[in-house]
């Protein structure tokens, strides 16, 4: 797998994340090492370009609930009671986490898993960035 990671400006600072190749047991360490290092570094809104990754196990579904709980906020609109309620909803979806062109293989993983209910995905960069 490779991940590289680049700034863009939008209406806050965005981190983008480019990731070639599957999202597993092997790999999904090396993902959040990278990601916590830029949350670490002050990187708090997200995209996660996921156009080159076929494969996303169980192991990549943790990587994304860490991710997705790392970078809530102590916000009212992102505490535990609006977040439960957004979700009862169908209308909470993470402020500070956006994916962009999950594969047909890797949105049906996201389906099964939920995850698609609470970050938002986009078709290009440009609309994830200019979401925040």
């Amino acid at each position: 797998m490779e991940i590289s990671a680049v700034q863009q400006a939008g209406r806050v600072p965005v981190t983008v994340f480019h990731i070639k190749g599957d999202i597993d047991s092997t790999t999904y360490l090396q993902a959040q090492a990278q990601i916590e290092q830029a949350v670490h570094a002050g990187a708090r809104d997200m995209v996660l370009d996921l156009t080159e990754v076929g494969y996303l196990s169980s192991a990549g579904i943790r990587l994304l609930s860490h991710l997705f709980t790392l970078l809530r906020g102590d916000l009212p609109q992102e505490g535990d009671a609006a977040m439960k309620q957004g979700i009862r909803d169908g209308t909470f979806k993470s402020p500070h986490l956006k994916l962009v062109s999950p594969t047909p293989r890797v949105a049906q993983v996201l389906n099964m898993s939920g995850l698609d209910m609470m970050i938002e995905s986009y078709r290009r960069v440009p609309d994830a960035v200019a979401s925040f």
